[in-house]
Parts: structure tokens; sequence; C-alpha cells
């Protein structure tokens, strides 16, 4: 039987306990066994507990044996605190799925970065497993299972083909990682999503990528996820055109990479061909 380990590494899980049980419920359900880390309902501030606790139970998590597979209980902030103190040593020699969004996003690039061990861009326990939706749940089984993914966007705002790996996330957090080492060395596809930013902090933070430039030499197409919450959708769509017309690489919109409900499992460093506005990602 498998066992599902569950970890707090970014934000408090505050008054969402029921969330926890819930998810739990869930997992049982399905014949799974659940493990819970020794923080979980641990409030330090806007944090989940203790740093040196958090880093010490992720490096148990992936250690133990019995654990298959590890899922964030949400996301907020904290994972950037982390990075640069995890052993990713005991990440690399005992590797496993591990899966989250939104901050999580820095945990999920530095690993694959420090490890090469693809890890998944999926639902988290709060959002998602307390109450999944049949869309979310096909979604990361198909990730988890290995089988070959296939999604279609909206449309594009520049048609063309590209190929690298899929790597990407939240672009808050991806942004923050900035003055680390964090880009993958081969070409990729970028993906990202957020979350109540408004257009000119986009901007800003796309800028601050694309002026890398590994990220500009290496980004040979996007693929964006939702926006929530921008204060202008009109200016979106102007500056997405913008983008794209200076980078000159195929970009698509409009994937259920996102905050909502319904949302899509992406393994981080797989293979990935972008045609038009559809995406298929293999290992």
């Amino acid at each position: 039987m498998k066992t599902i380990g569950i970890v707090s590494l970014a934000g408090a899980i505050g008054d969402d306990r029921d969330k926890i049980e819930s998810a739990e419920k869930y997992f049982e359900n399905k014949g799974l066994n659940v493990k819970l880390s020794k923080n979980i309902f641990d409030s330090n501030r806007y944090l989940a507990g203790n740093d040196k606790v958090k880093i010490s139970e992720l490096e148990h998590f992936f250690a133990d044996p019995e654990i298959d597979i590890i899922i964030n209980t949400r996301g907020g902030y904290g994972s950037i605190r982390l990075i640069n103190r995890i052993d990713y040593e005991i990440i690399k020699n005992n590797p496993k799925p591990f899966i989250g969004f939104s901050d999580i996003t820095a945990l999920l690039l530095m690993i694959y970065k420090r490890t090469g061990m693809v890890t998944y861009h999926g639902p988290m326990v709060i959002s998602d497993f307390a109450d999944i939706t049949p869309f979310t749940e096909n979604y990361f089984n198909k990730a988890i299972n290995r089988e070959e993914l296939v999604f279609t966007g909206d449309g594009t705002y520049q048609a063309g083909s590209a190929e690298g790996i899929i790597w990407g996330g939240n672009l808050a957090t991806v942004a923050s990682l900035c003055g680390q080492d964090f880009l993958p060395g081969e070409d990729f596809i970028f993906f990202t999503e957020d979350l109540n930013e408004p257009v000119y902090k986009i901007d800003r933070m796309f800028r601050q990528l694309i002026n890398i430039k590994e990220f500009k030499a290496h980004c040979k197409g996007i693929v964006l996820g939702d926006f929530l919450g921008v204060d202008n959708s009109g200016w979106m769509k102007v500056f997405f055109q913008e983008l794209t017309d200076s980078l000159q690489i195929p970009v698509a919109h409009g994937f259920k990479i996102t905050h909502l409900k319904d949302k899509i499992t992406i393994p981080i460093g797989c293979n990935s061909v972008l045609n038009g506005k559809n995406l298929k990602i293999y290992r």
C-alpha cells in the first residue's frame, strides 16, 4: 500500500485544519496511507512554523522509504527561505514525486536544478485534495503515472512550433529566484501563471527574466495559464502581444495552469512540444 506524505513548507494552515482531515479521508478512501509532517499545524507569523523544522521534515520525508509521494499543504510564502539550506543529496538519492504550485514553485525548480529529479506543478492539499474535482484528479493521476500529456489552450499570440523541457511555475515566485543558479542549462518551454498581480508587475517580472541572457537564449516558447485578479485585462493582452513580438517565439494562452479548482499537473523537466495552441509533454 502506497503512502502519501503531506508536508507544510510555506504558509501557515490557519483555520484550514478541517481541510487537512478531508484530504486524509480522500487518500484513505483511495486505499492509501497518510503521514503528516510534524510541523503541519505550526504557526510562526505567516509561516508554517520554524524553518529548521520544515527542512528537517522535508529531508526526512524524502529519506523515509515508506513514503512514496510528497504533497504540499499550501503555498502562500516561505519556500524561498529554505532553498539554500536543504541537503539536496538526500533528495537526489531518494527520488519520489514532489507536488505543489504557487509559492512551492521555488522548491520545484531548485530541486529540479540541483538533482535533475522531475517535480510536479500540481494540486495541493488545502486548495485541491480536500475537495478535488474530477478534472484535476484525472490529470494528476496521468502525470504521476508518467503518461503522455496533451493539453490545448484557447489560442496563440504567435503560432509556431517549439521543443524543449517544460519548465516554470508561478511568475512572481520564479522571478524571486533571480540571483540564484536556478535556470535549466538546456532549451525549455516556459509555463507560467499568477494571482492578484497588476499588469505593470507582470510586465516587470517578465522583463526581469528575459533580461537574463541564459533565459532568453534557452526559452523557445511560452505557455500562459491564468492571470487571475489582474487590474486591467486589456492592458494584459497588449503586454503579452508586445512581449511576443519582441521575443519572436511561439506563445500560447488559455491553459488550465491556475489557482482555480480545475488545474492540470505539469511534470517539470520532461520533454515537451508546443505546436500552435497544443502542448504535448512526454518522458
